[in-house]
């Protein structure tokens, strides 16, 4: 009768746990439920139908300087296949939608009066969402300013690394739709793809005796706002200027170091800029390195013979005219209406409307989503304190050409 006992016993608590692992289960699904109810939607970039009069200010600005930026854009486009897609979300369709529009351009007269004539005449205004949500965040950056030395002597002991040939990157919208916008990097070992060295590790010797380092600039402080920049203009020791640009980078996420100074109380968040975490570094030597180092991302440069930095597009970038944009969502080389804010870092109470037509040029690391963007402010003090304190609420128009725009309503209409 024992075993029987202990059978029944055994299939009571087989029983139980079976209800309770029931139970469980339930609990699990309505709390993952109650958790999807409220987390954020995933962000997806909304196209809602606009005229130039939505546009804050279309006819005060004086459209300096966007000529150069379009006809770069156009430059590269010209010399590709017309059915190349533009990239992004395929909004704006295909290079040979794009390519007679900038052939027409090239005949336009220099006045601000004939550039919006013909964007009138030939694009239409789309305000960009993310899903229901009109505005996003916009802040700026500025070719960075460096000294440097060819030779690793004091005070010249920071170097810049040229690409290690092993290094692999990889687009993973070439394997699957769904993953476009999004890549990695590594390197290959026995056949597999594994992460590259991060920060801390390339920091401690990992590149080492290889060759790699090209110059040694004087502050590892300014050569980790290289590496946020993505383009620099170095002072050499003999004289002589030393530009370099983004030529990879290591795979590993960017972690912005300013909100980790703001959780652990060294900054106030209203008091955050760039010029805070420069201010901060220099002042805690014996932190800095550890906190730069939470940030595992790192750049690799290359020397560049061209008047100015080289944006994503493969294009000079052009002060206040060259913006860059998520590509998980935007294509490179379409024009774009900004309107936001902007105050200098060493004046951040002197807020001045930003409303201007730009171009979607280049990338970063942290720009991320629908409604996000970096103004590239050029070089020099100006430039680097106009960015530094940009960090602004923002709205965004992507302006396409008509027979696109058309064939978007259309679409939304059925």
């Amino acid at each position: 009768m024992g075993w029987r006992n202990s059978l029944q016993l055994n299939r009571k608590w087989g029983a139980g746990i079976a209800l309770a692992l029931l139970a469980l289960a339930g609990l699990a699904y309505w709390l993952l439920r109650e958790e999807a109810i409220f987390e954020e939607p995933e962000e997806r970039l909304v196209l809602v139908s606009a005229g130039y009069t939505d546009l804050p200010d279309w006819d005060k600005d004086d459209l300096g300087g966007f000529a150069d930026a379009f006809f770069k854009s156009c430059d590269t486009l010209e010399k590709l296949p017309a059915a190349r897609k533009m990239g992004g979300t395929g909004m704006a369709g295909v290079v040979g939608d794009w390519q007679p529009l900038c052939e027409s351009a090239r005949a336009l007269a220099p006045e601000t009066s004939a550039w919006q004539q013909f964007f009138e005449a030939n694009f239409t205004p789309f305000a960009v969402l993310n899903n229901d949500r009109p505005a996003g965040l916009f802040t700026g950056y500025y070719e960075a300013s460096l000294k440097g030395s060819r030779e690793r002597t004091p005070p010249f002991l920071t170097p810049l690394y040229l690409r290690p040939p092993e290094l692999v990157m990889v687009e993973l919208g070439r394997f699957r739709e769904e993953l476009k916008g999004h890549r990695i990097a590594g390197k290959v070992e026995d056949g597999n793809l594994v992460p590259f060295a991060d920060r801390a590790g390339i920091d401690k010797g990992a590149l080492q005796n290889r060759d790699l380092e090209f110059v040694w600039v004087d502050s590892d402080v300014d050569a980790f706002f290289l590496h946020i920049q993505g383009s620099g203009l170095i002072e050499m020791d003999d004289g002589s200027e030393l530009r370099v640009g983004y030529a990879a980078q290591n795979g590993h996420p960017y972690f912005a170091i300013g909100r980790d100074l703001i959780e652990q109380g060294y900054v106030a968040k209203e008091d955050m800029s760039m010029q805070a975490i420069r201010d901060w570094l220099e002042a805690n030597p014996d932190k800095a390195s550890a906190l730069m180092q939470k940030n595992a991302s790192f750049v690799f440069f290359r020397e560049l013979a061209t008047s100015g930095p080289i944006g994503a597009q493969g294009v000079e970038l052009t002060p206040l005219r060259s913006l860059a944009v998520d590509r998980k969502f935007w294509p490179l080389g379409v024009p774009v209406w900004l309107s936001t804010e902007v105050a200098p870092s060493s004046s951040p109470l002197e807020i001045e409307k930003f409303n201007r037509l730009m171009m979607a040029q280049d990338t970063g690391g942290a720009i991320r989503g629908p409604v996000r963007g970096d103004v590239f402010w050029g070089h020099g003090e100006y430039a680097y304190d106009m960015s530094g304190g940009m960090k602004s609420e923002g709205r965004l128009w992507i302006l396409l050409p008509n027979a696109l725009a058309q064939a978007i309503k259309t679409t939304a209409s059925r």
